[in-house]
């Protein structure tokens, strides 16, 4: 066999052992191979972690194909003499496309991967619990229900109609930080409110958080996958002392949580209806109150003054 032809047959077979061992790396159940991603503690958090690692195999394999023929027209197309004079080409239409339509292609992929796990992983789906959660300066506020929850009357997070006839409630200070206890495999659905600024609420582990914001009721569902404790917080710089919005994630079983919230209700914590931090969190700061002829928004109280 001439020299030529074996590094004809080394090449490939060099990129193909490098891509192997790349790709063979994301399938290792460590931080490395979920490539800086926290271990997913919720089934929402499968699907998002699913989307990294493919668009990180798809970033990987195109990076060494476009490595491959970059090295592979250096080495092949080199001037081998000072007099050499390589060939002239002005242009090649077939290529030119494919460099154009391919990664056209790709974002399409990519965009359509994208959105289908947005859409799953913010999907509506019928909640095991509702916790009604305020982002305040600077700490959260969580509202658990108690009673039987009636699903129905969160269709319309403005109005004055709370999905239980009663809450139990867990509220952060600047010297203590606040627990949320989730039941294990149970769906919870986030209602989020702030009274003053845009918070974020985020629990790494459960690779989801969304941004909470006066004047709006955002909301997500979270279906915790294995117990533990974790760690949540702010992620959204909302003021001088954004870094004290710490909270600890509990997910226990189901015996667990209800007999944390009963211990809330025991310790005298509970309300007829959540605390959401004044009416403003139905207001955006700087932009007046509610439109004229609305009347209070949902947990708002009339104005009695004359």
């Amino acid at each position: 066999m001439s020299l030529q032809r074996r590094r004809r047959l080394r090449t490939p077979l060099v990129v193909a052992l490098l891509l192997g061992f790349l790709l063979s790396g994301c399938a290792d159940d460590t931080e490395a191979g979920r490539l800086a991603m926290p271990e997913p503690a919720s089934v929402q958090g499968e699907r998002t972690l699913d989307l990294w690692q493919g668009a990180w195999i798809a970033a990987l394999v195109t990076g060494v194909i476009v490595w491959g023929l970059i090295f592979y027209a250096v080495v092949k197309f080199r001037r081998r003499s000072d007099d050499e004079i390589p060939i002239q080409t002005r242009y090649n239409l077939p290529l030119e496309i494919f460099y154009t339509l391919a990664p056209v292609v790709m974002v399409i992929v990519f965009f359509n991967h994208t959105v289908k796990v947005q859409n799953d992983v913010l999907r509506d789906i019928p909640p095991d619990n509702i916790i009604e959660v305020t982002g305040q300066q600077w700490q959260w506020t969580f509202n658990y229900g108690l009673g039987e929850m009636d699903e129905s009357a969160d269709d319309d997070r403005y109005d004055d109609v709370y999905a239980y006839d009663e809450y139990a409630y867990e509220v952060g200070t600047g010297s203590y930080i606040p627990e949320l206890w989730l039941p294990v495999d149970e769906t919870t659905r986030f209602n989020l409110y702030s009274p003053d600024v845009i918070h974020n609420f985020g629990i790494p582990s459960f690779l989801m958080r969304m941004d909470v914001i006066p004047g709006r009721v955002n909301h997500y569902s979270i279906t915790p996958s294995r117990e533990g404790v974790f760690r949540g917080a702010c992620y959204e710089l909302c003021g001088v002392y954004h870094s004290r919005m710490l909270f600890e994630v509990h997910v226990v079983s189901r015996e667990e949580y209800d007999a944390h919230v009963d211990e809330l209700a025991e310790a005298g914590r509970t309300s007829e209806m959540p605390l959401l931090g004044s009416d403003e969190a139905y207001t955006q700061q700087g932009l007046g109150d509610l439109a004229e002829g609305e009347g209070p928004g949902r947990g708002q109280e009339g104005d009695d003054s004359e």
